[in-house]
């Protein structure tokens, strides 16, 4: 259509230079400015046409593995900017069909501890959402409910000394790792005896004590930090030759995240160094709006992307795996710490799950359909590992119901702790953001010495700006 419009003109003589695009466009003719204009609506328009129509009849339906996890996707009419690829039913069985599923047996004080700290994950995301409505939690609040069989799963194979690193959806991973869900509770009610002292909020949670290395508000800001973690692990064993240095870390993010530089970046360096870490992809099929299978190129050959084919480019091992199954997250996590620990390098895993609540509380959730929602509600992860706990009798009624009641009393003592506890004081206004707030140093006593009134009486004299 340019060239058809733009050859309408006068063409220069050789001689002459030719313009830039941008000038030769302010000599275009009125005339020929209409037929440029009308090509590139009638282009736009066969465009959009062509792909909404093939969006009309496109849906793709899922099977994952011996789970019968079903799924049918139909794109919105109105929503054109997605790829017409025609999709094989067979071909996507095919495809999901590689999922790893659980296959050995657990402890029945391992069911009780995964148990305890899903239903944990779970009410303590319920009432935050309550006492967000209240108007006593604060911020931009994302909630991990239908995602506990990967905090729980995952980060129960770890010792205290082991790190993480979490997404702004980090409540259950902090709770998982062990931190006090007072503290927690309390963070979000941005008071002075939260885990960050009420300066954190719900996206930031961290605790040096259980090497929570905290919860990061942008995508992907969190690998990087895993990675330092992991390296400094190396570092430590190899060439400061410490001999209890064999922390595992584990990196946690979201489909979306796969997508931005510091994924491709720190799987590179993980894998160069053989740095003892586990990259966990909690793939819930959205990242805020975007559905995973617009937003994601497959592999070569595969007509789906699988985030997990990424790792062997990177020379490293890697798995999918059923995230709704706490038992299948377990396992795989299991081995791929204890290669870590074994000084043999990082391991990709994607775990396939679903989150129950929009992106954030401030998420009306109106791009998920109903029929979808539905569909994983009924692979609630809580309820398919009571139900395994029961068939293999791990656990009785009873067991698990006071488990159930545990997890209860403890959220509750947590709101009532949070909601007691004091508000930060203006004293901490200045805490962890600069080493020396004001830059003049730290005077005799241990103060700021901006804080002696001598120091501000000769600095006012001198002409000083405080």
């Amino acid at each position: 259509v340019l060239r058809l419009a733009t050859s309408m003109q006068a063409s220069p003589p050789l001689s002459t230079p030719l313009l830039p695009f941008r000038r030769q466009r302010t000599t275009m003719s009125k005339r020929s400015m209409a037929l440029l204009m009308a090509g590139v609506v009638a282009v736009v328009g066969l465009f959009c046409l062509g792909s909404s129509t093939g969006m009309l009849g496109r849906t793709a339906t899922i099977r994952a593995g011996s789970s019968s996890r079903l799924m049918s996707f139909k794109p919105s009419p109105t929503s054109f900017i997605t790829s017409t690829r025609p999709v094989s039913r067979r071909a996507v069985e095919v495809e999901m069909d590689q999922k790893t599923v659980a296959s050995g047996q657990i402890t029945s004080e391992e069911a009780a501890t995964l148990y305890q700290d899903m239903n944990l994950g779970r009410k303590f995301e319920d009432a935050t959402a309550q006492w967000y409505q209240r108007g006593k939690v604060f911020g931009f609040v994302h909630l991990a409910n239908g995602q506990e069989a990967i905090s729980s799963g995952a980060i129960k194979q770890l010792r205290k000394d082991d790190y993480i690193c979490s997404t702004y959806r980090d409540h259950i991973h902090a709770l998982s790792k062990g931190c006090d869900p007072k503290k927690v509770m309390a963070e979000l009610f941005a008071k002075k005896t939260g885990i960050c002292n009420g300066q954190g909020g719900s996206m930031h949670m961290f605790s040096a004590e259980h090497n929570m290395l905290g919860g990061f508000a942008f995508i992907g800001e969190g690998i990087p930090v895993a990675l330092g973690a992991a390296f400094q692990t190396r570092y430590k064993r190899d060439a400061l030759k410490d001999p209890n240095a064999d922390q595992v870390t584990l990196a946690f993010f979201g489909d979306g995240t796969t997508n931005v530089g510091q994924f491709a970046e720190c799987l590179n360096m993980a894998s160069l160094y053989k740095l003892p870490i586990v990259f966990v992809v909690e793939n819930n099929l959205w990242a805020i709006g975007m559905y995973h299978y617009r937003a994601t190129a497959p592999s070569l050959g595969d007509q789906l992307p699988h985030i997990y084919k990424k790792g062997p480019a990177f020379g490293m091992p890697s798995k999918v795996v059923d995230g709704m199954d706490v038992v299948a997250v377990n396992e795989a996590v299991a081995e791929a710490v204890a290669r870590a620990r074994a000084g043999e390098g990082p391991t990709l895993i994607e775990a396939e799950t679903y989150r129950y609540r929009g992106h954030s509380l401030a998420d009306p959730d109106v791009l998920r359909t109903a029929e979808e929602k539905e569909r994983f509600a009924k692979q609630d992860p809580i309820k398919k590992f009571r139900q395994y706990v029961l068939d293999n009798n791990l656990l009785t009624e009873d067991q698990l119901t006071e488990l159930e009641n545990k997890a209860d009393a403890s959220v509750q003592e947590a709101i009532e702790f949070a909601d007691s506890s004091p508000k930060p004081d203006k004293s901490q206004l200045l805490n962890n953001v600069f080493a020396d707030p004001k830059g003049f140093g730290i005077d005799e006593n241990g103060k700021y010495r901006y804080e002696n009134p001598e120091f501000i009486t000769k600095s006012a004299a001198a002409g000083l700006q405080l």
